[in-house]
């Protein structure tokens, strides 16, 4: 399993099985960052320039309506490949964010890294490949040796700090007449 520069497990074999769609790639298969940070590195820029910035890892001919699609990339290929998800549930256990606004709770899902800086012997790339899982399951991942795979229904204190969130923004939403309020 893969582990933090600490130490700690990530909950998954390849990090790349859980990999969306690179940030940088646009949807005509070209890639932004060779053109918004050639500064960070010219050489990537000229290459990709040289190919009309087309995606190193997808590097496929767009179809008819101007897409590209991504059935199989090789995002490893990719020097600058970064996927951040922005899905707003846990990967492990389903539990979906509730934000309380104008709080400073803490929130109930957290960014998770399945991958770290390279360590230049075993990968040749440094890529933030990144997931959301709930605070408890952050904690069970690199705590122990839960996997991000494992079919687990959300924690119970998970649960209860949900449904007491919907609870407050439930009775913030209600209504109560001038009326009502003063019992005539």
């Amino acid at each position: 399993m893969e582990k933090t520069p600490r130490g700690t497990a990530v909950g998954v074999d390849d990090p790349y099985a859980f990999a969306g769609r690179c940030d940088h790639l646009t949807s005509e298969g070209r890639c932004r960052y060779a053109s918004d940070h050639a500064e960070h590195d010219p050489a990537f820029a000229r290459e990709r320039a040289d190919a009309d910035y087309r995606c190193l890892a997808v590097d496929r001919e767009p179809d008819a309506e101007g897409t590209v699609g991504d059935d199989d990339p090789c995002w490893a290929d990719c020097p600058h490949f970064r996927s951040r998800t922005r899905d707003r549930e846990c990967r492990r256990c389903g539990l979906a964010e509730k934000r309380m606004a104008h709080g400073d709770e803490r929130p109930l899902l957290e960014e998770h890294h399945l991958s770290y800086a390279s360590d230049g012997e075993t990968v040749s790339h440094s890529h933030e490949i990144t997931i959301y899982l709930c605070r408890w399951c952050h904690a069970k991942v690199h705590d122990s040796w839960a996997r991000i795979t494992d079919d687990v229904a959300p924690d119970p204190e998970a649960v209860a700090t949900l449904e007491e969130r919907r609870g407050r923004e439930l009775d913030e939403l209600g209504f109560e007449s001038a009326a009502d309020r003063d019992g005539d």
